[in-house]
């Protein structure tokens, strides 16, 4: 089969890693890549919002699924106009991918198919809004409604704080993403990763992960896209997982078809899993980003065919077989991420870390000048190892990342503290 990837992040890096393994695989394109996938697919110069040449490209190439990374071509319907042509896509529709693309749509579904969320309002001018913070208090959490690029979500530990977030939203932050606001109850618990195929009409539980978002050591500092991940997440259990298909993702699915937007793809479940039990904060339409480098690693099943199986809507009954082995990833990031990356700069030695063993590097922001290798965005690169555990995977982790010459970058040095203080597997 010749398939077409489009990204060019570490998520898509570690999807093209995974998809080259397989059997029916004949060729692999990426739109646009990064320098690292140039070793494992071709590289295409193509405009992934452009959807008329997209779909141009699958017919010149004769390519039989695309598979679509990040969640801006699903929230605006590349899936449909690919559909409207013949050419399989693994990704839901413009109107499935509204799970990601409005908090309050998500909120409503929850309400209407009794799924465990917090409480929420939906406001669409700021004094209503402020007049139900100041009625519920504080710690509470603002959202945009829209795709806002992972910085829509203010938790808010004060009323002035909050205040201040919708004055920030609607006063444009945002753009249009803010044009509404959700305003939901603070969850406490822990934080876990849950992602789920789907096919339209059912669910296949995937793998689990947990990431952290802060980029400071300690989770101190300001929010990013990820600086780290491992898999499994140890809180999700064998019961807890049993209860998220229940009780999350098979009403959601059950939701969406009564809808009229059943929903294939991925669904990724942000989750709370606190007192009552697992409680969605989000969901995304897409695979996570640093989640996906750690989950894939583990996947012993052709990744493609499960892919194709959901796109075809013919998922298999038999569960997704993983490893039982840790895998645990360690973002590289420019120096001045999240506020200011600084682009530019050189990053050697990178061969070393490549040939070690149980070890993947995945490349993020990258580009190529000449012969140099250059940090190009925010995320530059991934180190991901494998382990019996997780403090064997964050050892081998560690030590590889180590091996990279580039002043110009930094990494969290704790990831994974929780599970190795925890000693949960």
């Amino acid at each position: 089969m010749n398939i077409l990837l489009l990204g060019s992040g570490g998520r898509e890096h570690a999807l093209a890693n995974a998809l080259a393994k397989s059997p029916r695989l004949t060729r692999l394109f990426v739109a646009p890549g990064n320098p690292g996938m140039a070793t494992v697919a071709e590289l295409v110069s193509l405009d992934t919002a452009d959807h008329a040449a997209v779909v141009n490209f699958c017919r010149l190439m004769k390519v039989e699924l695309v598979v679509i990374g990040p969640e801006a071509p699903l929230v605006a319907g590349i899936v449909d106009d690919l559909a409207a042509a013949g050419i399989k896509a693994f990704g839901p529709s413009k109107a499935a991918a509204q799970l990601e693309g409005s908090k309050g749509f998500t909120k409503d579904l929850c309400r209407d198919f009794n799924i465990p969320t917090a409480a929420y309002e939906r406001f669409a001018a700021a004094e209503p809004a402020k007049a139900y913070i100041r009625k519920r208090g504080a710690p509470i959490v603002v959202k945009a409604d829209g795709l806002a690029a992972g910085k829509g979500v203010i938790v808010a530990m004060g009323l002035a704080e909050a205040e201040a977030a919708i004055d920030m939203i609607f006063g444009g932050a945002f753009g249009s993403a803010g044009a509404e606001v959700v305003v939901e109850d603070f969850l406490e618990g822990e934080e876990a990763s849950f992602f789920a195929l789907c096919d339209g009409e059912r669910a296949l539980a995937f793998a689990s992960a947990q990431d952290h978002k802060r980029v400071g050591d300690g989770d101190t500092g300001p929010n990013t896209g990820g600086m780290g991940a491992y898999s499994p997440a140890p809180v999700m259990t064998p019961e807890i997982t049993a209860r998220v298909m229940r009780e999350i993702i098979d009403p959601t699915l059950r939701g969406m078809k009564a809808r009229g937007a059943p929903y294939k793809g991925v669904l990724f479940a942000g989750l709370m899993i606190g007192p009552k039990g697992p409680q969605l904060i989000e969901f995304n339409a897409r695979f996570g980003d640093p989640e996906t480098q750690v989950m894939l690693p583990r996947v012993e099943d052709d990744l493609l065919g499960l892919l194709l199986a959901s796109a075809e809507g013919k998922l298999p009954e038999k569960p997704v077989s993983l490893s039982s082995q840790t895998a645990l990833t360690i973002v590289y990031a420019a120096n001045g991420y999240p506020d200011a990356p600084e682009r530019g700069s050189e990053i050697r030695n990178l061969d070393r870390t490549a040939a070690l063993k149980n070890v993947t590097m995945t490349h993020a922001g990258t580009k190529l000048d000449g012969g140099r290798l250059l940090a190009n965005g925010g995320r530059v690169l991934n180190v991901t190892a494998m382990g019996d555990n997780v403090a064997v995977a964050q050892a081998r982790a560690y030590e590889a990342i180590g091996q990279i010459d580039w002043p110009g970058g930094f990494y969290r040095k704790d990831i994974g503290w929780r599970a190795v203080q925890k000693n949960s597997f």
